[in-house]
C-alpha cells in the first residue's frame, strides 16, 4: 500500500461518516481541498467513482459503499494494533480475578501468581479456586482455567495451555503386596480409591485394542477429594486414578509407580478462557502471557514424563 494511502482511506472514510467536505476537514485537521484531493486519489486508483457529490452532499455509489465497510475494517485494524502496542507498555494494574479448579490451582496457579504478583506490585488478585462452574460474564472473573470442558460459549476465548493425562497407580508397597493388574478389567478385584464428584463416583476409563472401557467401580474407598485420593495412594491403599498434574512428581520421586500404561486415555486439553473483548486489560494479557511462557512445551509443572 503507497505511503499516502492510508491518509486517503482516512479521508474517504471520515467524508461519508460526516457527510461532507467540510466536517471532515475539520474532523481530521485538513483542508477541505485536501480531503477532495485525497478522494480524487483513490477514484483514479480503482478507476471508477466511489461518491456523488452535490454543493449540499454526498452520496456513496455502489462502488463506494463496497469500498466504505472494507476501509473502515482497515483503520478500525489500525487502531486495535495501536491500542494493543500501548497496552503492553502499559504497566498492570487494578484486580485479576481468576478462577481454576481446587487441586491444579493449588499445585500450579498460586505459585505463577506469586510470582506475578511480585512483579507487578500494583496489582491486586481474587482468586476463587473451586471445582464449581463459574459463569465469567455474569460473575465478573477476567479468566478461567477449565480442564475438558466443553467449547460451548461464544462469549468466550479459548486457549489451551497444557494437556493432563490421567494415570493409574499405586505405592510399591500395595503392589507389592497385591500385584500389579495386567488389564484394566483386573482393576475390579484390587482396592481402588475413587473419587467422588457431585455426588457420584467418577469412572476410570481405559482405551483397549477393542476400544474405550470403563470400570465403574465400586470402589474400596469413595473420597471427596482428588489431594485425599493422592494421600491415600501414598500410605500404599490402593489403586487410584489421577492427573499428572497432581502425581507427576510422585511417580519420578518412584513415590508411585504407574500401572496400565498401556491402556491411558487420551490426555485432556487444559483451556484458559477469557471473555471475547477486543482489547485485553494489561493485567490479563501479562498473566496470559505468562502462562503461555511457563508452559511453553504444552504441560504443567509436575507431568510425568512422557514414556
Amino acid at each position: 500500500m503507497e505511503p499516502h494511502r492510508l491518509g486517503d482511506i482516512a479521508a474517504f472514510v471520515t467524508a461519508v461518516k460526516a457527510g461532507s467536505f467540510t466536517a471532515a476537514a475539520d474532523v481530521l485537521g485538513v483542508t477541505r481541498s485536501a480531503i477532495g484531493k485525497s478522494i480524487v486519489r483513490l477514484e483514479s486508483w480503482f478507476g471508477v467513482r466511489l461518491l456523488n457529490r452535490t454543493t449540499r452532499s454526498l452520496s456513496l455509489t455502489d462502488e463506494g459503499k463496497l469500498v466504505v465497510e472494507r476501509y473502515r475494517q482497515v483503520l478500525e485494524d489500525l487502531d486495535e494494533i495501536d491500542a494493543t502496542i500501548a497496552q503492553r507498555r502499559a504497566r498492570p494494574t487494578g484486580t485479576l480475578r481468576l478462577t481454576a479448579p481446587l487441586s491444579f490451582g493449588q499445585r500450579h496457579i498460586l505459585p505463577l501468581l506469586d510470582a506475578y504478583l511480585k512483579q507487578w506490585p500494583e496489582l491486586r488478585a481474587d482468586i476463587a479456586l473451586t471445582d464449581r462452574f463459574i459463569d465469567l460474564v455474569e460473575e465478573g472473573f477476567d479468566i478461567a482455567i477449565r480442564i475438558a470442558a466443553p467449547r460451548d460459549d461464544t462469549q468466550l476465548l479459548t486457549r489451551t495451555i497444557a494437556r493432563q493425562q490421567f494415570i493409574t497407580c499405586a505405592a510399591p508397597g500395595y503392589l507389592a503386596r497385591r500385584g500389579a493388574p495386567l488389564q484394566p478389567q483386573e482393576v475390579a478385584a484390587h482396592d481402588a480409591i475413587v473419587l467422588v464428584a457431585g455426588g457420584r463416583p467418577r469412572g476410570w476409563d481405559f482405551i483397549t485394542p477393542d476400544g474405550p472401557w470403563r470400570f465403574d467401580g465400586p470402589g474400596r474407598l469413595h473420597i471427596d477429594s482428588s489431594e485425599a485420593l493422592r494421600a491415600a495412594a501414598l500410605g500404599g491403599f490402593g489403586l487410584v486414578t489421577l492427573p499428572t498434574y497432581i502425581v507427576g512428581a510422585d511417580l519420578r520421586a518412584g513415590l508411585l509407580v504407574e500401572v496400565l500404561d498401556d491402556y491411558r486415555p487420551a490426555p485432556d486439553p487444559i483451556d484458559l478462557l477469557y471473555p471475547s473483548k477486543r482489547h485485553l486489560s494489561p493485567r490479563i494479557r501479562a498473566f496470559i502471557d505468562l502462562l503461555a511462557a511457563r508452559w511453553q512445551d504444552g504441560v504443567p509443572w509436575e507431568t510425568a514424563a512422557a514414556r
